[in-house]
């Protein structure tokens, strides 16, 4: 049976993204650090008939987060897809947020993204098919967005190094670029924004395309 990983499932793209991929047939493992969400997107995802999994892992917790892929892979196999899809989203301005911090929103903005993709996409280009997709944002650097700004700029570094190690094997490495708030109702659902992760996937390798942007304007 195919298969799918969300890592960062929580009610918004990743719940969309989960369903959309769930409504396709493929088997489900959702990778949260907290239980609460976690129950909250499986039940949402359960009625559409797939198998579903829910494993508590903080992405920054590499030894967790590899324990919860190698789970996915024992009960569903090599994943077709996997999103990575947790961020830490919160203003700061130059000079304004301590070195600490900086480094706690890059580990979760990039680094959690490339332990994940260590520990799945060797086996995806083993078998010569996969898709890992990373949740993008900020188009365009904002001064009042430092942190954010900088992490997605090293998720678009982390795509082109991924596909340049893992694409030829026919793995297809992309990120999702969402250039607004996700609010329900709004041009930035989270259901439109799920059919770009579905659309990436299913590319023809000779259309594969490294990013996809949603910019509002859709509904």
């Amino acid at each position: 049976m195919s298969s799918a990983v969300i890592i960062g499932a929580g009610p918004g793209i990743g719940q969309a993204v989960a369903r959309r991929l769930a409504r396709e047939g493929l088997a489900i493992t959702l990778i949260a650090r907290s239980g609460r969400t976690l129950r909250a997107v499986a039940e949402a995802v359960g009625p559409l008939g797939v198998p579903v999994a829910a494993m508590e892992a903080d992405s920054t917790d590499q030894a967790a987060l590899n324990a919860a892929l190698d789970q996915a892979v024992s009960e569903h196999g090599v994943p077709d897809v996997v999103v990575y899809n947790a961020a830490i989203i919160q203003a700061d301005a130059p000079g304004e947020l301590s070195v600490r911090g900086h480094m706690e929103a890059w580990a979760v903005n990039v680094v959690g993204a490339l332990n994940a993709a260590a520990r799945v996409v060797p086996a995806m280009a083993a078998r010569g098919s996969g898709t890992f997709l990373i949740t993008g944002g900020m188009p365009e650097p904002k001064p009042e967005y430092v942190s954010l700004s900088l992490g997605k700029a090293g998720v678009r570094t982390l795509v082109t190094l991924l596909d340049q190690e893992y694409g030829p094997s026919g793995v297809h490495v992309a990120s999702v670029t969402v250039a607004g708030p996700v609010a329900p109702g709004t041009d930035f659902d989270p259901d439109d924004i799920a059919e770009h992760y579905w659309r990436l996937h299913t590319q023809p390798r000779h259309q594969w395309e490294p990013e996809a942007l949603h910019a509002g304007g859709s509904r």
